[in-house]
Order: structure tokens, then sequence, then C-alpha cells
């Protein structure tokens, strides 16, 4: 022991060594944790190989294999396939005993089909025909798999311009007709883009695709119904990593689908991180003039000595209370006053007296506002009192002072506070359930349509989009790797978003020692 203790750097001992100990523990963790998260999210857009199983009865199934485990007697395995097909099994998993398999290969022509609805198909390709027709059009095999690829982009370009249609020109005459219900010129234009809609989808359920699942039996689906078709055991290795970072960036560039287990995050995305500027715009001057009156202006006595403690005590009040105190003040109080004085003719249906972007940033602005107080009130606090005076020796108002002297040097502490809101108001789901989240609004708050951003409209988010994929959908195994998907970007926005402050925050000191130094 003395030995150990004499190759010690001076000055430390053995509680040294367990803090490094605990903090190299902590990162292991984190990065564990990191390392878990991001192999299960961005695991899910590989297009792993398709197995073709024989079991001991004869039976077949196709499918990706997920894990394996031991049975509950503790004889054996069982392992677990994605077999897709739920309209015809009635499920997309199943265990098989391991025992059982008498067969497993990989054929080359098995097809992975992503479908509007019901999820995956997986089986083989027999035909791509007219609708309608019975009589077989280009047969199987190469030549199906080709047609097969050359349809479904000329549908998706269909479909890209349907979706525009009605997200550019359908939806402003739709509100335009509801502000105007004798608006002549736009009731012909949405007659007009209606037709075209119904020719566009015409146009895309004209062919359908014959598939056959491994046990034999046949479905018949419209292009319409298909999105995409790939076949991954003939895929090479670069087609697999193109195919992977297709998948990630319609992740990132797509709205959800099949209720928030498929699609992408977009909406998601975009309101997350409109919500976490707007709460910053909102939360950084109060905190900054609360802290400069508590360091700067108040007296120094015992009523400063408690409303700083009242700050500290608010900054551990659960979440879910400042979600109660929007709702009632903010949404219910100065949202429904707002109606009756200004949208008074919408009303019984609210516009700025329900849940929104608006009220959910206010409210997080509140529940960060002790946050960036105490923080910027410790930035001001170090300042020299030397500097102060030397400002005031030199014929400079007190109010100069405080704007040229003591603000600048204390805007590191600033945005140390809005750093540390941001972290904070960026991961809340709770409050936000109460006063705006949506869990599905395709339409992000900002659009080419006056006012361009609409503070009333709901919202979604990445937080309440793990929670709620987690825990109210269906099959919640399919929708584990969406989970984790999201939760990896909301790390991953947050991360980006106070790497933003930190080097702002870096610049700004950097900047004012320069100055200070001249």
């Amino acid at each position: 022991m003395a030995g150990f203790r004499a190759r010690l750097p001076r000055g430390e001992g053995p509680w040294a060594w367990l803090a490094a100990g605990s903090v190299a523990l902590s990162l292991l963790m984190l990065g564990g944790l990191l390392t878990l998260i991001a192999v299960r999210g961005l695991g899910h857009f590989w297009p792993a190989s398709v197995s073709l199983v024989e079991l001991d009865d004869g039976q077949l199934l196709a499918g990706r294999a997920v894990r394996e485990l031991p049975l509950a007697t503790g004889q054996g395995r069982e392992r677990l396939y994605f077999t897709g097909n739920r309209d015809i099994d009635g499920h997309v998993w199943q265990w098989v005993a391991v025992d059982r398999i008498v067969a497993s290969e990989q054929p080359r022509e098995l097809v992975v089909l992503e479908r509007v609805r019901y999820g995956d198909f997986i089986g083989r390709l027999v035909d791509v025909r007219p609708a309608g027709s019975h009589v077989q059009g280009v047969g199987g095999g190469e030549v199906a798999w080709a047609a097969l690829q050359a349809r479904l982009a000329a549908v998706d370009a269909l479909r890209d311009e349907r979706d525009d249609l009605q997200r550019n020109v359908i939806q402003p005459l739709v509100r335009q007709l509801e502000k105007d219900p004798g608006d002549t010129a736009a009731r012909r234009g949405l007659a007009v883009a209606n037709d075209r809609i119904r020719g566009l989808q015409d146009a895309m359920q004209a062919e359908v695709v014959v598939l056959q699942s491994v046990d034999g039996r046949r479905l018949v689906l419209t292009l319409a119904e298909v999105l995409r078709a790939w076949r991954p055991n003939a895929m090479s290795l670069p087609e697999k990593m193109g195919a992977w970072v297709q998948g990630v960036w319609r992740f990132l560039s797509e709205g959800p689908r099949v209720a928030n287990t498929a699609g992408g995050v977009w909406p998601a995305i975009f309101g997350t991180v409109l919500m976490v500027l707007l709460m910053s715009v909102l939360v950084t001057p109060f905190g900054v003039l609360a802290a400069v009156y508590l360091n700067e202006v108040a007296h120094q006595g015992h009523l400063t000595h408690w409303v700083r403690i009242a700050v500290r005590n608010l900054a551990g009040v659960p979440s879910i209370v400042y979600g109660v105190f929007g709702l009632g003040v903010f949404v219910y109080g100065i949202g429904g006053s707002i109606d009756e004085w200004f949208f008074s003719d919408q009303l019984p249906s609210p516009t700025f007296g329900t849940g929104g972007l608006l009220w959910a940033s206010l409210t997080l602005a509140l529940l960060t506002l002790p946050v960036v107080i105490v923080a910027t009130e410790e930035g001001l606090a170090r300042i020299p009192d030397h500097q102060r005076e030397g400002a005031l020796a030199l014929g400079a108002t007190r109010l100069e002072m405080l704007t040229r002297v003591v603000l600048p040097m204390a805007v590191p502490a600033m945005l140390t506070g809005v750093i540390l809101a941001i972290a904070r108001a960026a991961g809340e789901v709770a409050p936000l359930m109460l006063v705006g989240v949506a869990k599905l609004a395709p339409q992000v708050p900002v659009d080419g349509e006056f006012p361009f951003l609409h503070l009333d409209r709901k919202f979604m988010h990445l937080g309440y989009h793990v929670y709620d994929t987690a825990f109210h959908g269906d099959d919640i195994q399919a929708a584990m790797p969406m989970v984790y998907a999201t939760a990896l970007l909301l790390v991953l926005v947050v991360l980006v978003l106070n790497l933003t402050a930190i080097f702002l925050r870096h610049y700004l000191r950097a900047r004012h020692g320069a100055l200070s130094r001249h």
C-alpha cells in the first residue's frame, strides 16, 4: 500500500482515482448506450437477406431472421423470423424451433415489397400485367423484375405529382374557400385539380403485379399499393449500401405512415427544431433581464435572497406541472381570450384556444427560465467589480456600463444557460402532450401562405414520436427499430443544437478576449 501511494502524483490520492474511474465508467456506459441505439436504429434500413426455410412437417416459410433465444424448456433454441404478409397470414412474426428446420437457403428470386398497407410482402414475382386482364403480361423471371422496376418508377412520378397537387394547390384552395365560400375562381380551380387527381389515381391503378407466397398462395396488387421492391438475396454489397443510404434519406425526408411504424420523421424533425428555436428566442431575453435585475439592480437583501431560492426551486418542479399550467393559462386563458376577441366568427372551433406551436414554446420557455436565470446570474457575479467601477469612473452612465461592459462579458454565461435550456427542452414530452404536440401532423407549421409561420398549428416532436411509437402501436416488435432510429435522431438533433450554441459561445468569448486585450 505504501508503494502504491508512492507512485501517485503529489496532491492525488485514492479519491482522485475513484473520480477518474467514475468518469470513465460513465463515458463507457454512455458510449455503449449510443452504440446500441445506433446499431439497432440504423440496422433497420439495411436490406437483410431473406431465408427460405423448410420445416420437418413440410411447411415452407420465407422471412428475415431477427434473433435466436433458448427455449423455455431449456433444451434447444428457437429463432424469430419476420415473415411479412400480414394480409395473407394475419401476422408478420413467427417463432420456429431450430431443431424443426430441415433446410434453409437464400434464393435470389425472392422479392420484398414495401406496401402502403399491410406492411411488407415476401415471396415470388409472377407477372406484371394490365389491371382487369387475365392474360399473361410480361411473365416472370428477370423480364418481370425489370418491368416492375420501370413501372414503379413511373408510378412514383405520378404519386409525387398527386402529392404536390394536394399540398400546393388543393389545400390552399380549400382554405381560401373556407374564408370566402363564394370565390368562384377558387371553386373552379379546385374542380380542375380534383379532376387531375382522379386521372393520376386511375393511371396509378392501371397495372397490377401478381405475387405468390412461398407456400403457393397468390396475391394481386395494383402498382399504386406498392412503394418499393427489392431482391435482397440478389443484391451486391455496393447495392445494399446504396439501398441503406436511400432508406436513411427517406427516413429523414418523408412523413410517417402505418401508425408511425413506417415512413419517415421529417415533420417531427422540423417541429422539434422549430419549437426549440422559438423557445430559445422567448426565454433568453426574459431570463437575461431577470438575472440582470437580481444581480445588478435589486437591493441585495432578504427579499432578493428568497427570490433566488424560489428561482432555483422552480428548476426542480416536475415538467408535467408546467404542462398543466400552460394548458390552463396559455391555452384556455390567453388563447381562449384571443379567440373571443379576434376569431369569434370561427367559434366554437378554436384557433388559439387549443394546443399549438406558440403555447408549447411558451410552456417550455417557462420551464427552462430558471436555468437561464441561474446561469446568467452566475456569469454576472464572476465579473470583477473593478470593471463596473472603471466604466463609471470614466463617465459612463449605469445603463451604458451594463450594456457596453457587463453584458458583453456575460454573453458566454448567457449562452451556457441557453445550451442547458435547449438540452432540457428538446427532450421534454410530458408538457407537450397537453399544449400542442400531435401524433400525426404531416403539414409543417411553415409554408408559403401568409403569415408563413403558423403559431396556432399543432406539430410533431421527436420525443413524443418515440413515446407514441413504442407504447401505442399495434406491433411493438415492428415498431422498435423506428423507436431506436428516432431516439438516435433526437440525440443528434440535441447535439447539433448544443454544438451550435457552444461554438457561438466560444467565438464570442474569444472575440471579447481579443477586444479586452486591445
